[in-house]
């Protein structure tokens, strides 16, 4: 099925203040598809695939929309399926996603841009070849509609791959986008040459809730209104979701170890609020 660009732009605006949920935010997929669709069957949603469509249909008893924080791809078995899952999911009008890190550097492979092909892309390439062309032009199409942060409820709620800070909500500008991508750093790298990062939220004061993932920990944790989802299944961790309004964290196990970590899991400190 091809996607309609003017749907799409309308989809995603950056902010969609009307809407309140309930959402069901899930963190970093990477690829991990049979850990996604076990994490949305827990969630309640039902599922099935439409063999003659080549779709998968979705529904759910009290009209829950999921949330996508980014990074559906790359380091883990099935990329191309998730990209699948999730894209069905936004055309049934069920789910929202933005755009993270590796869902961009696939975008700028698709597109023929001088991209470093590792960190997982790999994978990803090599899972897309057993693609039709119609297909990978469908990916081109829903990652380029992608927002680099969503604004929900009011503004109550963020969602944004990396986080962000609160005088940033709702701007749109490059140096936004590459914060929601990637996230504040120091400009310095560290002895694997990885760019040192900073914590932004443990001086976060925001009223908006600020839901992302990108930077794997062991458990999620809630730090002065915001929370990473990124547990990290792609590593052996979990895959989480986290339902709002309700705040109630779900969770199912990875059945593997896909990858190893570049660097170890974020260590929070004991105090959070």
């Amino acid at each position: 099925m091809s996607i309609n660009r003017k749907d799409f732009q309308h989809t995603f605006n950056l902010a969609l203040p009307e809407q309140h949920g309930p959402f069901d935010i899930i963190g970093d997929v990477h690829g991990c598809f049979e850990e996604l669709v076990a994490l949305l069957l827990r969630l309640n949603y039902s599922l099935r695939f439409d063999k003659e469509a080549q779709r998968y249909l979705l529904a759910h008893p009290q009209n829950h929309k999921a949330i996508f924080v980014g990074d559906l791809v790359d380091r883990g078995p099935n990329s191309p399926e998730v990209l699948r899952l999730v894209m069905d999911m936004v055309e049934q009008d069920m789910a929202y996603c933005v755009s993270g890190n590796h869902d961009d550097k696939l975008l700028r492979m698709l597109k023929g841009c001088n991209v470093q092909v590792r960190h997982g892309l790999e994978l990803t390439k090599a899972q897309l070849a057993r693609y039709d062309a119609a297909f990978t032009e469908r990916v081109k199409a829903f990652l380029q509609a992608l927002p680099h942060h969503l604004l929900l409820d009011e503004g109550r709620l963020v969602i944004a791959h990396a986080g962000l800070e609160e005088h940033l909500h709702g701007q749109n500008s490059k140096g936004v986008r590459a914060l929601c991508l990637y996230g504040p750093t120091t400009g310095e790298t560290d002895e694997k040459g990885l760019p040192l990062r900073l914590d932004w939220a443990a001086d976060y004061c925001g009223h908006a809730i600020v839901v992302y993932g990108h930077t794997p920990v062991h458990e999620p944790l809630w730090r002065n209104n915001t929370i990473n989802i990124d547990t990290g299944c792609v590593f052996g961790g979990r895959l989480t979701a986290l339902t709002y309004p309700d705040h109630i964290v779900t969770t199912v196990n990875a059945l593997q170890e896909y990858a190893q970590p570049v660097r170890p899991f974020v260590m929070y400190p004991s105090k959070v609020s």
